[in-house]
Protein backbone atom coordinates (compact mmCIF):
# COMPACT_ATOMS: atom_id res chain seq x y z
CA UNK A 1 0.00 0.00 0.00
CA UNK A 2 1.28 3.44 -0.93
CA UNK A 3 0.63 6.57 1.10
CA UNK A 4 1.01 10.28 0.36
CA UNK A 5 1.01 13.36 2.56
CA UNK A 6 -2.08 15.55 2.76
CA UNK A 7 -2.34 19.09 4.10
CA UNK A 8 -4.72 22.06 3.68
CA UNK A 9 -8.29 21.49 4.86
CA UNK A 10 -7.40 18.23 6.56
CA UNK A 11 -4.88 19.96 8.78
CA UNK A 12 -7.31 22.71 9.71
CA UNK A 13 -9.86 20.21 10.90
CA UNK A 14 -7.40 18.00 12.78
CA UNK A 15 -5.46 20.68 14.59
CA UNK A 16 -7.98 23.49 15.04
CA UNK A 17 -8.81 22.10 18.48
CA UNK A 18 -5.26 22.85 19.63
CA UNK A 19 -5.05 26.58 19.00
CA UNK A 20 -1.53 27.93 19.10
CA UNK A 21 -1.18 30.96 21.33
CA UNK A 22 -0.96 34.12 19.25
CA UNK A 23 2.69 35.06 18.78
CA UNK A 24 3.77 32.57 21.43
CA UNK A 25 7.52 31.91 21.31
CA UNK A 26 8.75 28.98 19.24
CA UNK A 27 9.80 26.05 21.42
CA UNK A 28 13.07 24.73 20.01
CA UNK A 29 14.36 21.22 20.67
CA UNK A 30 17.76 20.01 19.46
CA UNK A 31 17.98 16.32 18.50
CA UNK A 32 21.58 15.14 18.13
CA UNK A 33 23.52 11.92 17.67
CA UNK A 34 24.64 9.51 14.97
CA UNK A 35 22.86 7.34 12.40
CA UNK A 36 19.99 6.21 14.60
CA UNK A 37 19.14 9.84 15.28
CA UNK A 38 19.37 10.46 11.53
CA UNK A 39 16.58 7.90 11.23
CA UNK A 40 16.52 4.41 9.74
CA UNK A 41 12.89 3.37 10.25
CA UNK A 42 11.42 2.24 6.92
CA UNK A 43 8.03 3.69 5.99
CA UNK A 44 6.86 1.91 2.84
CA UNK A 45 9.66 0.06 1.04
CA UNK A 46 8.53 -3.54 0.64
CA UNK A 47 10.75 -5.34 -1.87
CA UNK A 48 10.61 -9.03 -1.02
CA UNK A 49 14.39 -9.50 -1.09
CA UNK A 50 15.78 -6.13 0.01
CA UNK A 51 13.11 -5.12 2.54
CA UNK A 52 11.80 -8.47 3.77
CA UNK A 53 8.50 -7.96 2.02
CA UNK A 54 7.73 -4.84 4.04
CA UNK A 55 7.68 -6.46 7.48
CA UNK A 56 8.16 -3.90 10.24
CA UNK A 57 7.60 -0.86 8.03
CA UNK A 58 5.48 2.00 9.29
CA UNK A 59 2.81 1.07 6.77
CA UNK A 60 2.61 -2.48 8.07
CA UNK A 61 2.66 -1.36 11.70
CA UNK A 62 -0.31 0.94 11.12
CA UNK A 63 -2.21 -1.64 9.08
CA UNK A 64 -1.94 -4.22 11.86
CA UNK A 65 -2.66 -1.73 14.65
CA UNK A 66 -5.76 -2.79 16.59
CA UNK A 67 -5.34 -0.37 19.49
CA UNK A 68 -5.23 2.85 17.49
CA UNK A 69 -1.87 3.77 19.00
CA UNK A 70 -0.34 4.64 15.64
CA UNK A 71 -3.27 5.96 13.65
CA UNK A 72 -2.95 9.62 14.67
CA UNK A 73 -0.24 10.03 12.01
CA UNK A 74 -2.60 9.32 9.09
CA UNK A 75 -5.92 10.63 7.82
CA UNK A 76 -9.08 8.74 6.94
CA UNK A 77 -7.62 7.82 3.56
CA UNK A 78 -4.41 6.44 5.10
CA UNK A 79 -2.32 9.40 3.95
CA UNK A 80 0.44 10.64 6.25
CA UNK A 81 -0.30 13.96 7.88
CA UNK A 82 1.91 17.03 7.76
CA UNK A 83 1.65 19.11 10.91
CA UNK A 84 1.29 22.88 10.81
CA UNK A 85 2.39 23.45 14.42
CA UNK A 86 5.57 21.34 14.57
CA UNK A 87 8.44 21.94 12.16
CA UNK A 88 11.67 20.07 11.47
CA UNK A 89 15.03 21.30 10.24
CA UNK A 90 17.71 18.80 9.20
CA UNK A 91 20.84 19.47 7.17
CA UNK A 92 21.54 16.24 5.26
CA UNK A 93 24.18 15.19 2.75
CA UNK A 94 21.58 15.72 0.03
CA UNK A 95 20.71 19.20 1.25
CA UNK A 96 18.55 21.03 3.76
CA UNK A 97 15.18 19.56 4.75
CA UNK A 98 12.67 21.87 6.40
CA UNK A 99 8.93 21.94 6.88
CA UNK A 100 5.99 20.65 8.85
CA UNK A 101 6.56 17.40 10.72
CA UNK A 102 5.82 14.28 8.70
CA UNK A 103 7.66 11.28 7.30
CA UNK A 104 10.95 11.75 5.47
CA UNK A 105 13.08 13.96 7.75
CA UNK A 106 16.04 11.57 7.65
CA UNK A 107 19.35 11.31 5.85
CA UNK A 108 17.77 9.51 2.90
CA UNK A 109 16.19 11.19 -0.13
CA UNK A 110 12.43 11.00 -0.48
CA UNK A 111 9.90 10.18 2.20
CA UNK A 112 10.63 6.52 2.88
CA UNK A 113 12.08 6.70 6.42
CA UNK A 114 11.51 8.12 9.89
CA UNK A 115 13.66 8.71 12.93
CA UNK A 116 12.91 9.48 16.59
CA UNK A 117 11.85 13.01 15.59
CA UNK A 118 8.63 11.65 14.07
CA UNK A 119 6.72 10.58 17.18
CA UNK A 120 8.76 12.89 19.42
CA UNK A 121 7.29 15.79 17.48
CA UNK A 122 3.77 14.43 17.75
CA UNK A 123 4.08 13.95 21.52
CA UNK A 124 5.52 17.42 22.09
CA UNK A 125 3.20 19.11 19.62
CA UNK A 126 0.07 17.55 21.09
CA UNK A 127 0.93 18.85 24.55
CA UNK A 128 2.48 22.28 23.99
CA UNK A 129 0.16 25.06 22.83
CA UNK A 130 3.02 26.83 21.10
CA UNK A 131 4.80 26.32 17.77
CA UNK A 132 7.62 23.76 17.92
CA UNK A 133 10.84 23.53 15.93
CA UNK A 134 12.95 20.36 15.99
CA UNK A 135 16.55 20.94 14.91
CA UNK A 136 18.10 17.62 13.95
CA UNK A 137 21.89 17.48 13.81
CA UNK A 138 23.22 13.96 13.31
CA UNK A 139 25.81 12.01 11.34
CA UNK A 140 26.36 8.28 11.00
CA UNK A 141 29.48 6.55 12.24
CA UNK A 142 30.58 9.22 14.72
CA UNK A 143 31.94 8.70 18.22
CA UNK A 144 31.61 10.82 21.32
CA UNK A 145 35.22 9.98 22.20
CA UNK A 146 36.61 11.73 19.10
CA UNK A 147 34.03 13.23 16.72
CA UNK A 148 31.70 14.82 19.29
CA UNK A 149 34.40 15.31 21.91
CA UNK A 150 33.48 18.33 24.05
CA UNK A 151 36.03 20.98 25.10
CA UNK A 152 35.65 20.13 28.80
CA UNK A 153 37.08 16.65 28.15
CA UNK A 154 40.41 18.05 27.02
CA UNK A 155 42.32 17.08 23.92
CA UNK A 156 41.12 18.07 20.46
CA UNK A 157 37.53 19.26 20.40
CA UNK A 158 35.54 17.04 18.07
CA UNK A 159 34.77 18.42 14.63
CA UNK A 160 31.19 17.21 14.89
CA UNK A 161 30.73 18.79 18.30
CA UNK A 162 31.58 22.11 16.67
CA UNK A 163 29.49 21.32 13.61
CA UNK A 164 26.50 20.40 15.79
CA UNK A 165 26.55 23.78 17.50
CA UNK A 166 27.19 25.57 14.23
CA UNK A 167 24.13 23.96 12.66
CA UNK A 168 22.01 24.94 15.66
CA UNK A 169 23.21 28.54 15.34
CA UNK A 170 22.41 28.55 11.62
CA UNK A 171 18.96 27.12 12.24
CA UNK A 172 18.17 29.73 14.88
CA UNK A 173 19.43 32.55 12.69
CA UNK A 174 17.26 31.44 9.77
CA UNK A 175 14.05 30.35 11.48
CA UNK A 176 11.85 32.88 9.75
CA UNK A 177 13.42 32.52 6.32
CA UNK A 178 13.18 28.73 6.39
CA UNK A 179 9.72 28.59 7.98
CA UNK A 180 7.51 31.46 6.88
CA UNK A 181 4.78 30.20 9.19
CA UNK A 182 6.98 31.19 12.14
CA UNK A 183 7.63 34.76 11.02
CA UNK A 184 7.43 37.39 13.72
CA UNK A 185 8.01 35.03 16.63
CA UNK A 186 10.89 34.85 19.03
CA UNK A 187 12.23 31.47 20.14
CA UNK A 188 13.09 29.64 23.33
CA UNK A 189 15.51 26.71 23.41
CA UNK A 190 13.52 24.18 25.40
CA UNK A 191 15.35 20.85 25.30
CA UNK A 192 18.17 18.66 24.01
CA UNK A 193 17.97 14.96 23.06
CA UNK A 194 21.06 12.76 22.65
CA UNK A 195 20.89 9.36 20.90
CA UNK A 196 24.32 7.88 20.15
CA UNK A 197 26.90 5.37 21.34
CA UNK A 198 27.45 2.66 18.73
CA UNK A 199 30.93 3.71 17.61
CA UNK A 200 32.23 4.24 21.15
CA UNK A 201 31.27 0.67 21.98
CA UNK A 202 34.20 -0.72 19.99
CA UNK A 203 37.01 1.25 21.67
CA UNK A 204 38.14 0.58 25.23
CA UNK A 205 39.23 4.16 25.81
CA UNK A 206 35.93 5.44 24.47
CA UNK A 207 33.98 3.09 26.73
CA UNK A 208 35.98 4.12 29.78
CA UNK A 209 35.48 7.83 29.11
CA UNK A 210 31.90 7.73 27.87
CA UNK A 211 30.16 8.84 31.07
CA UNK A 212 32.56 11.73 31.57
CA UNK A 213 32.43 12.78 27.93
CA UNK A 214 28.65 12.72 27.81
CA UNK A 215 28.27 14.79 30.97
CA UNK A 216 30.83 17.24 29.59
CA UNK A 217 28.98 17.41 26.27
CA UNK A 218 25.74 18.29 28.06
CA UNK A 219 27.53 20.98 30.06
CA UNK A 220 29.11 22.32 26.88
CA UNK A 221 25.83 22.43 24.99
CA UNK A 222 24.12 24.21 27.87
CA UNK A 223 26.88 26.80 28.00
CA UNK A 224 26.92 27.32 24.23
CA UNK A 225 23.14 27.79 24.13
CA UNK A 226 23.13 29.92 27.29
CA UNK A 227 20.70 27.56 28.99
CA UNK A 228 22.44 26.27 32.17
CA UNK A 229 19.34 24.29 33.22
CA UNK A 230 18.40 23.04 29.74
CA UNK A 231 16.33 19.82 30.01
CA UNK A 232 18.18 16.89 28.45
CA UNK A 233 17.04 13.41 27.42
CA UNK A 234 19.66 10.71 26.85
CA UNK A 235 18.50 7.71 24.85
CA UNK A 236 19.93 4.30 25.68
CA UNK A 237 22.03 2.42 23.13
CA UNK A 238 19.30 -0.20 23.00
CA UNK A 239 20.04 -2.11 19.80
CA UNK A 240 19.45 -5.83 20.17
CA UNK A 241 17.21 -5.59 23.20
CA UNK A 242 18.09 -7.22 26.51
CA UNK A 243 20.45 -9.77 24.92
CA UNK A 244 23.50 -7.53 24.68
CA UNK A 245 27.28 -7.72 24.63
CA UNK A 246 29.49 -6.61 27.50
CA UNK A 247 30.73 -3.69 25.43
CA UNK A 248 27.24 -2.45 24.67
CA UNK A 249 26.20 -2.87 28.28
CA UNK A 250 29.15 -0.74 29.35
CA UNK A 251 27.91 2.09 27.13
CA UNK A 252 24.38 1.72 28.49
CA UNK A 253 25.71 1.88 32.04
CA UNK A 254 27.85 4.90 31.18
CA UNK A 255 24.87 6.69 29.66
CA UNK A 256 22.86 6.20 32.82
CA UNK A 257 25.81 7.24 34.98
CA UNK A 258 26.30 10.44 33.00
CA UNK A 259 22.72 11.54 33.65
CA UNK A 260 23.38 11.28 37.40
CA UNK A 261 26.42 13.58 37.32
CA UNK A 262 25.81 16.18 40.08
CA UNK A 263 27.13 18.94 37.82
CA UNK A 264 24.00 18.53 35.67
CA UNK A 265 21.67 19.51 38.53
CA UNK A 266 19.27 16.63 37.98
CA UNK A 267 17.50 18.05 34.94
CA UNK A 268 18.54 15.12 32.75
CA UNK A 269 16.65 11.91 32.04
CA UNK A 270 18.05 8.55 30.91
CA UNK A 271 15.50 6.75 28.74
CA UNK A 272 15.71 3.00 28.21
CA UNK A 273 15.09 1.92 24.63
CA UNK A 274 16.14 -1.75 24.49
CA UNK A 275 12.55 -2.87 25.10
CA UNK A 276 11.62 -1.41 21.70
CA UNK A 277 13.93 -3.73 19.75
CA UNK A 278 12.17 -6.05 17.32
CA UNK A 279 13.49 -9.31 15.78
CA UNK A 280 15.27 -9.19 12.44
CA UNK A 281 12.75 -11.53 10.82
CA UNK A 282 9.97 -9.06 11.67
CA UNK A 283 11.85 -6.10 10.25
CA UNK A 284 12.67 -4.69 6.80
CA UNK A 285 16.50 -4.58 7.07
CA UNK A 286 17.36 -8.03 8.40
CA UNK A 287 21.13 -7.45 8.28
CA UNK A 288 21.20 -4.04 9.96
CA UNK A 289 21.36 -4.70 13.68
CA UNK A 290 23.15 -1.37 14.14
CA UNK A 291 20.03 0.35 12.74
CA UNK A 292 17.39 -1.56 14.70
CA UNK A 293 16.88 -3.62 11.53
CA UNK A 294 15.09 -0.59 10.08
CA UNK A 295 12.02 -1.41 12.14
CA UNK A 296 9.72 1.63 12.10
CA UNK A 297 7.89 0.60 15.26
CA UNK A 298 11.19 0.73 17.14
CA UNK A 299 11.89 4.28 15.99
CA UNK A 300 8.29 5.32 16.65
CA UNK A 301 8.37 4.00 20.22
CA UNK A 302 11.81 5.49 20.87
CA UNK A 303 10.56 8.90 19.80
CA UNK A 304 7.45 8.42 21.92
CA UNK A 305 9.54 7.66 25.01
CA UNK A 306 11.86 10.60 24.35
CA UNK A 307 8.90 12.94 23.98
CA UNK A 308 7.21 11.80 27.18
CA UNK A 309 10.47 12.07 29.13
CA UNK A 310 11.02 15.59 27.81
CA UNK A 311 7.51 16.63 28.82
CA UNK A 312 8.17 15.33 32.34
CA UNK A 313 11.32 17.44 32.54
CA UNK A 314 9.54 20.53 31.23
CA UNK A 315 6.91 20.22 33.96
CA UNK A 316 9.48 20.42 36.75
Amino acid sequence: MKRVITTACLLLSLFSAKLIEAKAPIQVFVLAGQSNMEGQGVVDLDHEEYYNGGKGTLNSVIESDKSGRYRHVIDGRSNYLKRDDVFVRFETRQGLKTGGLSIGFTGYPGQHHIGPEFQFGHVIGNEIRKPVLLIKTAWGGKSLYKDFRPPLSGGITGEYYKRMLREVDEALANIQEENLELAGRRYEISGFVWFQGWNDMYDEGARNEYAMNLANLILGVREALDRPELPVVVGELGNGGSDTSDNMQSIRDAQRTATLDPRLNGNVRFVQTHQFARPADQSPNVGHAHHWFGNAESYFLIGDAFGKAMLDLLKR
